[in-house]
């Protein structure tokens, strides 16, 4: 338990001391809004909130849409609902903000609380090309209250605060090219607890592309996980739980409104939590084992 305190006790101390002052006095040119929320389906994007301003957000993935439990049994899914998360991402600076939420949980490991911290470090501006990038560094700690599963060798058979604990540290590369949005988010994912054949920390590369369908109305969002697990990892799940595990694809169409931004998505991963789909998408496009889901964003000004 301790390591994961120090850890995130560190990882907030370098973040809040890169938020003292990260941008200079005098800037040149406007900057860009490479993405239009925090969030593309799955990856997260370097956009914060903006200081006194909250984002209160709800995303909902149902079940499989087709597939074995999927088709017109189960309604396409809308039967289910896998996973569900409610956020409050709120503006403390105008490049910093907080994160609290609430996640169902969609396997063993349920009734997730989240909390982050999301730091942008540099804004894309027109013009300048000292500044080409829009860089953010996004910190969780999630800890599952779920009661812990008796039988050893699962998923929460927890048996301390440390075991119901896991990090996720995540650099955000982005850039806006003409009308295309694209990034990178190199993540790397830390728990307490795994079962004796799974691996406690787990390095991910998600990529994430946008591009406008209609000007100020609708984009078009897609983005990626490539999962670097270990082949014995693999094989041991397949030989001892005939479990395979697949990389995240998201597609989905975002609409912008006034006043909300609605996203409808499609993802073969099941859980929405960076957490719990890195280690734990076993679901297939191929095999249609994808739902759609939506997440629904509105801002409020909570001072000024």
């Amino acid at each position: 338990m301790k390591k994961y305190l120090a850890l995130t006790t560190g990882i907030f101390m370098l973040v809040s001391a890169a938020a003292q002052d990260n941008t200079p006095k005098k800037k040149e040119g406007k900057p860009v809004r490479v993405f239009n929320s925090g969030k593309t389906i799955n990856a997260r994007t370097p956009e914060v909130t903006g200081k006194g301003k909250m984002d209160f957000n709800v995303t909902h993935n149902f079940g499989d849409l087709a597939g074995s439990n999927g088709g017109l049994k189960r309604f396409f899914g809308l039967d289910n609902a896998a996973d569900v998360r409610i956020g409050f991402h709120i503006g403390i600076g105008e490049h910093t903000e907080l994160v609290f939420a609430r996640d169902k949980g969609a396997s063993l490991v349920q009734q997730n609380y989240e909390i982050g911290i999301k730091q942008q470090l540099m804004q894309q501006m027109e013009n300048d090309p000292s500044r080409p990038l829009s860089i953010a560094v996004y910190f969780n700690n999630v800890i599952s209250a779920v009661k812990a599963n008796s039988f050893p060798g699962q998923d929460n058979s927890f048996k301390n605060l440390g075991d119901r604990t896991s990090n996720v540290l995540q650099l955000i590369l982005a850039k806006k090219i003409g009308n295309l949005s694209v990034q990178l988010n190199p993540t790397y994912l830390t728990r307490g607890h795994a079962i004796s054949y799974d691996q406690k920390n787990l390095f991910a590369l998600g990529a994430a592309i946008k591009l406008p369908l209609v000007a100020n109305r609708l984009n078009l969002v897609v983005d990626y996980f490539k999962i670097f697990r270990n082949q014995a990892s693999r094989d041991s799940f397949k030989l001892n739980d005939n479990i395979r595990f697949y990389d995240p694809l998201g597609i989905g169409f975002e609409i912008l409104t006034s006043g909300h931004i609605f996203r409808l998505n499609f993802t073969n991963a099941t859980e929405i939590l960076e957490n719990r789909f890195i280690p734990r998408t076993v679901t297939s496009w191929g095999k249609g084992q994808f739902r759609w889901g939506f997440t629904i964003s509105r801002k409020f000004t909570l001072w000024r």
